[in-house]
């Protein structure tokens, strides 16, 4: 820890014109920064902090649910090679929302591969929206990035999505796994429940993971057990799916103790509704090919050998190997 606040101290003081520029221009946009703004994180460079920062600074704004046009931003600014996440101008590099990252910590690199495909993903016929971090941008436009070499590959797939039976699963890591094993090999993950149900030609997927008790976020000055979530529609007639999102759900502790060993259709079945607080992390519209789907569903889950049991019907084999020899 020491070490690493020398070396932020360090990275400061040597970039100290290009602060002192980034507050220049910050001025032109009615933002004031001081010194205290700046910080430098190993895994990311040189940010200034302050509340909705890109409010100011971008010229297009927000959707109802928070997301940002993903096309026109990549018009607007320029997305470089094995920098996967970042927005470059000449001034500043915009960031995707920090909870696309590993553990869904401020400061970790991007979990592969999910921003990796949402990146690079080219479908004329899709529009893509996309949440950023709000309250901080990168100030040293260079390509000096962290890649992790590691990654989690999407599972096989029987591709006739509209045979799928309307219905709940819910998965859970094997119940003999004490809470280190569950963090080193499932990601921390508790449970993963997936519904099918089909109204008209549109069938509809939902799937939202729960993570062990010990992952928790002060949020509105109260501790939240967020939930990874993703929405999809799949349109029957045209073979395709029309609509996939992803979001984080927060539960308070009551909440989270009474949904995590039940299943999607936990309100439609109790007298007691859970309302939860919800913040949108990308949308996609338009034409989405079934590999796309797979590919993207099983990396916003990203670490979660329970995605592989349902789409796969078998764990990873590195964890098959461990479950064994445990």
């Amino acid at each position: 820890m020491q070490q690493l606040k020398e070396e932020e101290e360090n990275e400061l003081k040597e970039n100290n014109n290009l602060i002192d520029s980034f507050i220049e221009f910050s001025k032109t946009k009615n933002i004031t920064l001081q010194k205290s703004n700046f910080r430098y994180i190993k895994t990311i460079g040189i940010i200034a902090i302050y509340p909705n920062i890109i409010v100011h600074l971008l010229s297009s704004g927000k959707d109802k649910e928070g997301l940002f046009d993903f096309d026109l931003l990549s018009k607007q600014f320029e997305k470089r090679r094995f920098a996967n996440g970042y927005l470059y101008s000449d001034k500043f590099i915009l960031m995707a929302h920090p909870f696309f990252r590993r553990g869904l910590r401020d400061n970790n690199g991007f979990a592969p591969r999910f921003i990796e495909l949402f990146w690079n993903q080219g479908n004329k016929e899709t529009t893509k929206s996309i949440s950023l971090d709000s309250n901080r941008v990168r100030i040293d436009i260079n390509d000096s990035t962290i890649i992790e070499l590691d990654t989690w590959y999407g599972p096989k797939f029987t591709p006739e999505i509209s045979k799928i039976e309307d219905g709940l699963v819910h998965l859970r890591p094997p119940t003999d796994l004490d809470e280190m094993d569950l963090e080193l090999w499932f990601n921390s993950t508790y449970s993963l429940d997936i519904k099918w149900s089909t109204s008209k030609a549109i069938k509809t997927f939902e799937a939202e993971e729960f993570f062990i008790e010990k992952v928790s976020f002060n949020k509105d000055n109260c501790s939240m057990f967020p939930a990874r979530y993703i929405h999809a529609e799949f349109d029957n007639q045209k073979n395709h799916f029309r609509h996939l999102d992803g979001a984080i759900h927060y539960y308070t502790k009551d909440e989270y103790t009474l949904r995590r060993d039940s299943d999607l259709n936990y309100n439609s079945k109790r007298p007691f509704k859970i309302k939860t607080k919800s913040e949108k992390l990308f949308k996609l519209n338009g034409k989405i090919n079934i590999t796309t789907w797979l590919e993207l569903v099983s990396h916003f889950f990203t670490g979660d050998p329970l995605i592989h049991i349902y789409f796969d019907g078998k764990y990873p084999d590195h964890i098959s190997a461990l479950l064994t020899k445990l």
